[in-house]
């Protein structure tokens, strides 16, 4: 009886490092410095305490359009939803009126002045969206999710700043997606926030980390959010050129919404 306690004791421990190797890899300065951010940020945990999150979210590309929307999510199963009263860039961007868009248990719906929208390209572009709009506001706060993989690269001074770069990557049999975005993420040695990073876009044809983003944080409700980001791209000499600004404003978090809440 004792051998068969034990062999399931050991099965057991075998199965949780199973698990916890998969959760996140890197060497000991990488996980330092993430380790780090959490002290700050406080980690998902923090975040996900606050139920829910409602905010105004101006999406700007500048000449090629931009989105205007009120942005309601909620933490736990990462549900989604917005509604959109200005929408030229990647909601429905040749048709006019409110769009409203909901992302509930991986079901995706749209509708375009109360009526349902059923084209299926439409549809996979709410997935899209709605699931990288709630990535944006949470990203700080989910460089921990299982199948990420850092390393760190060194580092490099930025604006008389000496950032210490690390670069994280993806375990695509954790995450089950085909594609996996790149990222080289710079920590700021003073506050240990991330300040800046690279990333690559492979929904976009965009495969190595070469688009720049920058960040600016506001504290609300004891919550550190980027609430303005500026994405930059390279030209054909490498030389890099602002393409678009995206900031998050009138922040609520605990609205107490429900899944329910955000059915169409």
């Amino acid at each position: 009886m004792k051998t068969i306690q034990l062999k399931i004791r050991l099965l057991s421990l075998l199965f949780l490092f199973t698990i916890a190797s998969k959760a996140q890899s890197g060497d000991e300065k990488s996980l330092d410095l993430l380790n780090s951010l959490v002290k700050v940020n406080g980690g998902y945990a923090h975040l996900a305490s606050k139920k829910d999150v409602q905010f105004n979210y101006l999406y700007d590309n500048f000449k090629a359009g931009k989105d205007v929307s009120l942005e309601r999510h909620i933490f736990d199963g990462e549900h989604s939803w917005a509604s959109y009263d200005h929408h030229d860039r990647n909601v429905l961007p040749k048709q006019k009126g409110k769009a409203i868009q909901s992302l509930v248990n991986g079901k995706p719906a749209l509708t375009l002045e109360g009526k349902p929208i059923i084209d299926e390209k439409a549809l996979g572009g709410t997935v899209f969206l709605r699931k990288v709009n709630f990535f944006w506001f949470t990203m700080m706060y989910k460089l921990q999710d299982p199948g990420t993989n850092y390393k760190y690269l060194g580092t490099e001074k930025v604006n008389d700043i000496l950032y210490d770069k690390v670069s994280l990557k993806y375990d695509a049999g954790v995450t089950k997606k085909e594609k996996n975005d790149e990222y080289i993420l710079y920590f700021n040695p003073n506050t240990h926030l991330v300040d800046l990073f690279y990333f690559s876009l492979p929904d976009w044809g965009i495969n190595d980390p070469i688009l720049k983003m920058t960040l600016e944080y506001e504290k609300v409700d004891n919550v550190y959010i980027s609430t303005i980001r500026k994405s930059y791209a390279p030209n054909k000499k490498g030389e890099y050129t602002m393409n678009g600004q995206y900031i998050f404003s009138n922040i609520k978090f605990n609205n107490g919404f429900k899944s329910e809440d955000f059915k169409l």
